[in-house]
């Protein structure tokens, strides 16, 4: 069995990865140059090769996006620095008289010296005109998946994991390295 390394600064993400997967998974954190752009795929490939050089293993990164449709697709993979730096309630008035529509995405990257994989997960959905709910993390609580009427951070658990899934494209990354690397 292969060994792959997960570069991540959160030690749950990696715990989920490996639980995920039912195989172990090392995580290193890492400070790697981000990119400045809207190409979600050119970051994670970007990064996933920054990663490669650094530890000169076989890694996996991640890199997600929440795209407003009135705002061209930003702030796409800058939502951290929004998150971050702007009041949630501010976030969401951005988009006032304009249309809420949205995409949250993420793409997985792999790369073992020779062969580039991305995965890509997706949910559409809209901004809430206010924030609310007290679960998950990051953009959660102005994020409303299709399909449902509240926030994800007001989402059950069940809901919680099924969006997620979305999002995350887990089984495509697992699909992968096990018909490929883990074996």
């Amino acid at each position: 069995m292969k060994n792959i390394t997960f570069i991540t600064g959160n030690q749950s993400k990696a715990d989920y990865l490996s639980k995920y997967l039912d195989h172990p998974v090392d995580h290193i954190k890492l400070d790697l140059d981000e990119l400045q752009s809207l190409d979600l795929k050119m970051i994670v490939e970007h990064k996933v090769r920054q990663a490669y050089e650094k530890i000169q293993k076989p890694v996996i990164v991640e890199d997600v996006s929440l795209e407003f449709e009135a705002l061209g697709r930003l702030p796409g993979p800058f939502i951290k620095f929004f998150v971050d730096n702007v009041p949630f309630e501010t976030i969401c008035s951005m988009l006032d008289g304009k249309t809420r529509n949205a995409t949250a995405r993420c793409i997985f990257g792999y790369f073992d010296g020779k062969d580039l994989e991305l995965f890509e997960g997706s949910l559409d959905g809209q901004i809430a005109k206010t924030p609310s709910g007290e679960n998950g993390y990051g953009w959660d609580k102005i994020f409303i998946p299709k399909g449902y009427d509240i926030t994800r951070a007001s989402l059950s658990e069940a809901d919680d994991q099924k969006t997620y899934l979305q999002i995350k494209p887990f089984g495509k990354l697992k699909d992968f390295l096990v018909s490929r690397v883990l074996n």
